[in-house]
């Protein structure tokens, strides 16, 4: 297909976001609107880069890595297991938890009940205070686009469906293995290398910068069209 870049008037912000994982909604109305007008363009132009841009139906879009490396895996890892942990304990207290992952919020003073609670699990994800909690995980989740915050609440954005889908997942496969083996315990999740973090997070091109990822893209495309 053709592609007018003078049309795509947002596409180094839109390109520079997505590049390092972050995941662009609603909440970014300007870099948003015109990757819904022009989604078509935007996928074309990124798949000549490399990257698989994606349009989830429940408001947001993201990169398709093609390969991980082992800090972002960690990164995965940890905000995955948070979201497991997160459902049990909204549950436990008779919360919705779809309804606080899906727009909800949870605030900074349920952090060292939620830490003194699962604290072996948190141990898997080397979390270890409240300030290794906030540093390594909801601050991540605020920027890769899962949550916003704001005086000391953390609200939960659309993107956060993610992780809700693989959490939702393994807990229909635990239920499933409980009707069938009722006598048998069910452990506490562990996350396995490859469980997550292939589904969740991309990776940026190590040895090229975005500027360099970007222009390859531009220059790629002008060629073809020549």
């Amino acid at each position: 297909m053709n592609i007018d870049l003078k049309e795509m008037t947002q596409l180094a912000p839109i390109f520079r976001e997505l590049f390092k994982g972050y995941h662009v909604s609603r909440r970014d109305p300007e870099l948003y609107t015109q990757l819904s007008n022009l989604q078509d363009a935007y996928r074309a132009l990124f798949k000549a880069l490399g990257f698989e841009l994606v349009c989830d139906s429940r408001g947001f879009y993201y990169f398709v890595p093609e390969q991980m490396g082992a800090q972002v895996n960690k990164t995965a890892q940890r905000l995955a297991l948070f979201t497991f942990i997160l459902v049990e304990h909204l549950a436990d207290q008779g919360r919705d938890p779809l309804a606080v992952l899906d727009g909800g919020s949870l605030g900074r003073d349920e952090l060292p009940a939620l830490l003194d609670k699962y604290r072996d699990l948190f141990l898997q994800a080397e979390v270890e205070s409240q300030e290794e909690l906030e540093e390594k995980i909801l601050r991540r989740l605020t920027q890769l686009g899962f949550a916003a915050e704001d005086a000391g609440i953390y609200r939960f954005l659309p993107p956060m469906h993610r992780f809700l889908d693989v959490c939702l997942s393994v807990q229909q496969d635990r239920d499933l293995a409980a009707a069938l083996h009722s006598d048998l315990p069910l452990p506490a999740p562990v996350l396995a290398d490859d469980e997550v973090e292939d589904e969740i997070l991309p990776l940026a091109i190590e040895d090229e910068s975005e500027e360099e990822a970007l222009a390859r893209a531009i220059a790629e495309e002008q060629e073809l069209n020549a």
